[in-house]
């Protein structure tokens, strides 16, 4: 089956898709059949993707509109379970956002990842009740992170520890991407030698959400996964994003030397067709 999968899939090359279209974008429907996450993170796609409700016990999907709320199976499950835990612990509605589309790929805008269905953003505002159409389509960020002082401002909550924590003793879970600061307020607020912060990763932007990333499942064996985080917590790692921050922006001036040619990318081993 796995042979099969990626027959179909070096397809893609030979159909010879514009340039300038994105024909990910304009599939209506994710491909039939069980859920297979094909390539890797940021250079794949979704067979068999399912869609997530607009809305479940603890959650609400936001930008529905975008049809970015695909998943494989085991994504849809996590977001399901996960949210369901956190209502019950007290926690207002979730608000998911980019998951993946319906056969997944790259979005014309917004990501390079989120290509196979294994990756959700979820954003740190909550809803306290249903939000309104014009809310789902357009809602209101909530930025945790002052910049200037590189450390949490009011806007953090203990709920926010709460939720990111949770998502990491999921053993599904891979890695979580947050802001370099709220990895720092992680590791002020848990217990010295936190096994759980070893997935959670600091990493440019998501300052009003969080990134979680699942591991490939087991039988799908063209799921390209990572490798392990680095050993320990990670906390020792801060201070070098700190000092990346606070350093001035560097002027450009016409003595620079050019870039050289970045190398062409590698196209992607899937075909919208049959994926």
């Amino acid at each position: 089956m796995a042979k099969y999968l990626l027959l179909l899939c070096v397809l893609y090359l030979i159909l010879g898709f514009a340039a300038s279209a994105n024909p990910w974008a304009r599939v209506e429907q994710p491909f039939t059949g069980s859920s297979d996450a094909i390539g890797s993170y940021s250079n794949g796609c979704l067979s068999g993707g399912v869609g997530l409700a607009s809305e479940g016990e603890g959650f609400q999907v936001i930008r529905t509109s975008r049809k970015r709320y695909y998943g494989h199976a085991d994504l849809v499950n996590f977001i399901n379970e996960y949210a369901a835990t956190l209502k019950q612990a007290g926690l207002d509605d979730l608000l998911i956002g980019d998951m993946s589309m319906p056969r997944g790929g790259h979005f014309t805008s917004g990501h390079r990842s989120h290509q196979i269905g294994l990756d959700v953003d979820i954003w740190l505002r909550q809803a306290n009740r249903k939000l309104t159409a014009q809310e789902v389509e357009k809602p209101q960020e909530l930025d945790v992170v002052n910049r200037q002082a590189f450390k949490v401002n009011a806007n953090w909550s203990d709920a926010h520890g709460v939720m990111i924590r949770l998502a990491a003793l999921d053993k599904r879970v891979a890695r979580i991407f947050v802001h370099p600061v709220i990895k720092q307020q992680l590791c002020s607020q848990a217990e010295q030698g936190s096994s759980w912060l070893q997935k959670v990763r600091p990493w440019w932007g998501h300052s009003s959400h969080m990134h979680i990333r699942l591991k490939c499942p087991d039988n799908n064996q063209l799921c390209e996964g990572q490798d392990q985080p680095p050993e320990g917590d990670g906390c020792d790692e801060l201070s070098w994003w700190q000092e990346q921050m606070s350093a001035p922006k560097k002027v450009k001036s016409s003595e620079d030397k050019p870039k050289p040619k970045p190398k062409p990318k590698k196209g992607n081993p899937c075909s919208v067709s049959l994926c």
